[in-house]
């Protein structure tokens, strides 16, 4: 049961990032053909555009995480014996743990403050921009829940045939 949420998980992320991707390429390629055919631009694609990045940075942190992506200084925990290396992989999986979830409130907190700021092209309130923040950190938090067992077993991360650590960290 759960390694069947665990798919669905991974998959509606990778999803919904290709999805943005996609989005925000179509928005600012069809901004910049307008832009040089007519003289004119989509008033509203540069705005759009951004947030559609800032919500891909977020949504994607917690898959490259899966993966092993983001960047790692390993050397102590490989020069040092299985005890103290697990030990050591132990305390980076709570120390990231906490970090997530210190931010995931923290952000929270500015998401409120910032509800009733709208954004200039779109007038959009500026906190479902900000909203990625933490729903981001908790992403990552849950991914990091699912690999930590075999993260401080042997320091692997989640496997795929679709994506490694290099491809991850490309995202």
């Amino acid at each position: 049961m759960l390694n069947r949420i665990e798919r669905a998980l991974v998959a509606c992320n990778r999803w919904l990032l290709i999805v943005l991707l996609l989005a925000m390429a179509c928005i600012v390629f069809a901004n910049v053909v307008l832009r040089y055919t007519t003289g004119d631009s989509i008033v509203w694609a540069e705005e759009v555009a951004r947030h559609m990045m800032i919500w891909v940075t977020f949504l994607g942190a917690g898959l490259v995480l899966r993966f092993g992506g983001h960047v790692a200084i390993d050397n102590l925990h490989r020069s040092v014996g299985t005890r103290k290396a697990q030990w050591l992989r132990r305390l980076v999986v709570l120390g990231v743990g906490l970090f997530c979830a210190v931010m995931a409130v923290a952000s929270s907190q500015y998401v409120w403050a910032t509800r009733f700021q709208t954004t200039a092209a779109t007038d959009i309130p500026i906190s479902f921009v900000y909203a990625a923040m933490p729903v981001g950190f908790v992403l990552m938090l849950v991914h990091l829940l699912f690999i930590a067992r075999g993260y401080v077993a042997d320091g692997s991360f989640a496997k795929s045939d679709e994506m490694d650590a290099d491809a991850a960290a490309s995202i």
